[in-house]
């Protein structure tokens, strides 16, 4: 149970506009990424919004990726948690976010990190970080 869970927010993306309105662009995004940190895809759905954005899931061995998308905002949600089962995948976390960002290329990040199962830390208070980011 123990690992990174990374809540994030993508504003003013800069990046390539059609990662936020093709779904199966989005869907190749997220498996680079995964694929570029050493995690394992086991399974996928995207979704297509009519004249809209995207959302989709990936189920990863080491737990999931979720992204939607508001191209009309230029702006993308991420969920990204691995879980620390047989290794620290907190660097494989962090890899797989920043090559999300190389290519979104947000102008504003609001990120919540959540450490969970952490026997360092009272369970009854999660480990939460925020931070804001500009570029």
């Amino acid at each position: 149970m123990n690992g990174l869970h990374i809540l994030a927010e993508f504003h003013a993306c800069q990046g390539d506009r059609r990662l936020l309105q093709d779904a199966a662009l989005l869907a190749a995004l997220c498996r680079r990424a995964c694929a570029s940190a050493g995690l394992e895809v086991v399974a996928a759905a995207f979704h297509q919004f009519p004249a809209a954005g995207a959302t989709g899931a990936l189920v990863l061995a080491e737990s999931h990726l979720a992204i939607h998308t508001w191209p009309e905002l230029g702006a993308a949600t991420c969920d990204l948690y691995v879980c620390n089962y047989s290794q620290d995948n907190r660097a494989a976390a962090e890899l797989a976010y920043g090559a999300l960002c190389a290519e979104l290329q947000p102008g504003r990040i609001v990120r919540r990190d959540v450490v969970r199962g952490s026997p360092e830390q009272d369970h009854a208070e999660p480990g939460l970080t925020i931070s804001e980011r500009t570029q």
